[in-house]
């Protein structure tokens, strides 16, 4: 099997592209290097992988590589938090203008699957339970209760605290920053696409990842690698809230294998699926867990959040499971304390 592999310099992408090349597929690596993430070299993994640098969104490009392709990984994207609303042009340009131009020239080269990155982001917040009103849907926390250091979503009826649970691929979706938005925007593109053309997708939830070839040291980067770039800093790590939020944290590893999966199995149209460990942890575990594995300063609580920001998101892995066969292998425990010593990529400058 022939596979272009978008992003495939990146995170999870090179992680899918080795899977693939050790499985006996053949990994057609398509990545920019965008600076924000890669800073100015070649990483060294590519070596092992027939690479172009491009742009996802460059059609000449995409015309020169899909012939021959049987299946895209679409792993291109602009990622992270963010750091203030003047990112949201290149989010969309990168994550949904790319995952157009894409689309299209899939249907012209007459490819009809795809296997997409998607996030939890989609989300928003995850499941709630009241006591008294069952399954509800909390709104966004007020700046008032976050001040006030009440950081648990209340019931919209009776305001009380809810339990959470685990959010199935069919909850409500309800994004909450920009780059959320823009991953929602692409399983849309790809739903349509799909509905179109009577083509195979997959997009793949992904939850709080981590592990080797992390982006390290840049504001886009996910909290495992901030916690560890503090620590190799010799700092504590700044937990915000309470540290209670909690996280499904899964391992790249694991989430390269569900990739593998889906690009071996139909979709049967558009299908969105959770890619996580479905075993909740705290932030505050996160940071314990990491400097006690790299033997630094406790971490620090601060309070405080992020807009856009949300308390508790952990998965459902039952679909993932079903559909794809797909379970993660590597624990909490032994994933964070490997991390303490991964390769990460090269801080950006």
């Amino acid at each position: 099997m022939r596979v272009l592999v978008t992003g495939g310099a990146g995170f999870v992408g090179s992680q899918v592209a080795d899977l693939l090349a050790a499985s006996g597929h053949e990994a057609v690596v398509l990545d920019a290097l965008l600076p924000q993430a890669h800073g100015d070299g070649v990483p060294a993994w590519v070596a092992d992988h027939e690479f172009v640098r491009g742009d996802v969104r460059d059609t000449d490009v995409l015309r020169r590589l899909l012939p021959g392709v049987d299946v895209v990984c679409h792993q291109a994207a602009m990622v992270g938090h963010g750091v203030d609303p003047f990112d949201a042009p290149d989010y969309a340009a990168h994550n949904d203008v790319g995952t157009a131009v894409l689309l299209a020239e899939m249907y012209r080269a007459g490819i009809g699957r795809m296997v997409l990155a998607g996030s939890m982001v989609v989300y928003g917040e995850g499941r709630y339970d009241c006591a008294e009103h069952g399954t509800v849907r909390p709104g966004p926390r007020t700046p008032a209760d976050l001040d006030a250091g009440r950081f648990e979503p209340r019931c919209p009826r009776c305001g009380h605290d809810l339990v959470p649970g685990l959010v199935g691929e069919d909850a409500p979706l309800d994004p909450r920053s920009t780059y959320a938005a823009t991953k929602l925007a692409q399983e849309h593109l790809a739903s349509a696409w799909a509905r179109q053309t009577g083509g195979s997708v997959w997009a793949l939830r992904y939850h709080n990842v981590y592990g080797p070839r992390m982006p390290f040291g840049m504001p886009y980067a996910g909290v495992a690698s901030i916690f560890r770039s503090a620590l190799e800093r010799g700092e504590a790590p700044r937990v915000l809230e309470d540290g209670r939020q909690r996280r499904d944290f899964v391992h790249v590893r694991d989430v390269a294998a569900a990739n593998l999966a889906a690009l071996t199995t139909d979709a049967g149209g558009f299908a969105a699926v959770n890619v996580c460990s479905g075993e909740p942890h705290t932030v505050g575990d996160l940071a314990v867990e990491l400097a006690r594995a790299m033997d630094g300063p406790q971490p620090v609580v601060v309070g405080g959040a992020r807009p856009g920001d949300v308390r508790h998101v952990v998965a459902d892995p039952a679909f993932a499971r079903d559909r794809l066969g797909f379970r993660a292998r590597t624990s909490f425990a032994e994933g964070v304390a490997a991390f303490a010593t991964d390769p990460l990529r090269a801080p950006v400058r």
